[in-house]
């Protein structure tokens, strides 16, 4: 195993449960399904399919010779003829009526699409646990109050459980985005070599009605309202940009979080989880490098990239279908779920457990408090008489002079410098007066409340998960 390359994303990160949906097993399994329910169909409708031949193929769906299908490969130079061929060795009285009528796409598109079904509903429940864990941070942490930043530059104060809120709000877009994908997801079906469906008028004799018939048997087997409308050889090919563009919107809301507790780790105000024996660095011992949050954004941006091949695939179709989509989508589309899997991993990893170093947010807040209270001084202060335009300029005159003293080093003692001014009417202690910061954070508690109660129905029915192995 050692040596020959195998992709990080099935050594490293992604889950079992990703690897065994998008492994070479499934994928057959899912075309022997799909040929026994063609099979079925055929025979219920009247096609010359017999009921033994249908439980045949339905007792050797499993019984595989992946040697035989190989070497039958390297001489038709046709997957999907060779797995014909070798279901035929395992099931040799159906042998003749495997795959009648259809073409290589009835099995390829349909179990694309039955595979990146489950994959989505996978990524769904991943997702749930991602906002139950910050739905859960966000309201324990909802009135600590922490200094916000616009343009990465101190700003008014808003609190830890609010900021929780928005990288939650960004998770539950991804879920209903999810949603919508999921609910207008259809099967090919079997339409022929062109999406005539000219082979099923000739073996059903023009009788349209069971044409119909059989791809809603089909469908409904696998749990499918229907099949796309009109298609050419394949599904429509928008519809794996849809996806892999749901994908890299998950990606988005990852990195968006993982890049804010990078940037409040180096801070000290926040950490993702650090486990008792973990290494920081190799030269550095005292080092807590964020490697969780540093993989999110890594492997995020990889996804965020994929999304291209589902676009430029979507965009050379070649009229009715042309081949070079296949082996774009045979890497694009599984990495892409692989990679998903891996970056919610993560997701949940972090939100189940991140410290928030209490003290340090305090200090911070304590610090920029006085230029944050400005505001609120030069109103009282013009209460009691004085003159709002020349406040202001002795306010900035001041916030000048604290902060050149903090830059060398010193304390804020903007309340001192401000309260030695006659105009503001305040005593040093009236000013001070006012330097709660819960005076500040405004509606962020209820904003936060309101937020999670809404988004509580949707985390109904979530099972409690085993233990998440290391990642």
């Amino acid at each position: 195993m050692y040596d020959k390359y195998e992709s990080p994303l099935s050594s490293r990160y992604a889950s079992d449960f990703m690897l065994e949906l998008f492994s070479h097993r499934k994928r057959i399994l899912t075309w022997r399904r799909l040929w026994v329910a063609l099979a079925r169909a055929e025979h219920e409708l009247g096609l010359p399919v017999s009921e033994s031949q249908v439980k045949e193929l339905e007792e050797h769906i499993e019984d595989i010779d992946f040697d035989a299908a190989a070497a039958r490969e390297k001489e038709v130079r046709h997957d999907v003829m060779a797995h014909v061929y070798a279901y035929g060795l395992a099931a040799p009285g159906a042998a003749g009526i495997i795959h009648l009528g259809a073409t290589s796409c009835y099995v390829t598109d349909n179990a694309d699409m039955i595979l990146y079904k489950e994959g989505l509903l996978y990524l769904r429940d991943e997702l749930r646990r991602v906002v139950k864990n910050l739905s859960e941070f966000a309201l324990k942490y909802k009135d600590m109050p922490t200094l916000g930043y616009t343009h990465y530059q101190p700003a008014q104060l808003v609190t830890v459980g609010k900021r929780a809120a928005l990288w939650m709000q960004d998770f539950v877009s991804d879920i209903e985005e999810l949603d919508f994908v999921i609910s207008t997801m259809k099967l090919l079906g079997s339409r022929g070599t062109t999406g005539t469906e000219a082979s099923f008028m000739d073996l059903f004799e023009g009788d349209t009605a069971k044409i119909d018939d059989m791809n809603k048997r089909i469908c409904a087997e696998f749990g499918f309202g229907g099949v796309f409308d009109v298609s050419g050889q394949t599904y429509p090919r928008k519809f794996d940009s849809r996806i892999l563009n749901c994908l890299s919107a998950i990606a988005q809301s990852c990195y968006r979080m993982a890049e804010d507790i990078r940037l409040l780790q180096h801070d000290r105000q926040l950490e993702e989880p650090f486990e008792k024996n973990q290494i920081g660095s190799s030269a550095m011992a005292y080092k807590r490098n964020p490697m969780r949050c540093e993989r999110m954004c890594s492997l995020s941006r990889y996804l965020i990239s994929d999304a291209a091949n589902a676009a430029n695939t979507a965009a050379t179709q070649w009229l009715e279908r042309t081949l070079d989509d296949s082996a774009n989508r045979r890497i694009s589309l599984p990495e892409g779920f692989l990679c998903a899997d891996a970056v919610l991993r993560l997701a949940k990893n972090v939100t189940s457990s991140m410290v928030v170093n209490e003290k340090i947010v305090e200090s911070t807040v304590r610090e920029y408090l006085p230029f944050i209270a400005t505001e609120n001084i030069m109103m009282e202060s013009v209460k009691r008489g004085g003159d709002r335009q020349l406040l202001h300029e002795i306010i900035r005159q001041c916030s000048m002079e604290a902060t050149a003293n903090m830059k060398n080093g010193g304390r804020c003692n903007l309340p001192e410098i401000m309260a030695a001014h006659p105009e503001f009417s305040m005593t040093r202690e009236e000013i001070e007066a006012v330097l709660d910061p819960k005076l500040y954070t405004g509606r962020c508690a209820e904003q936060v409340e309101r937020y999670v109660e809404k988004v509580r129905p949707l985390l109904e029915c979530l099972k409690d998960e085993a233990a998440e192995i290391s990642v």
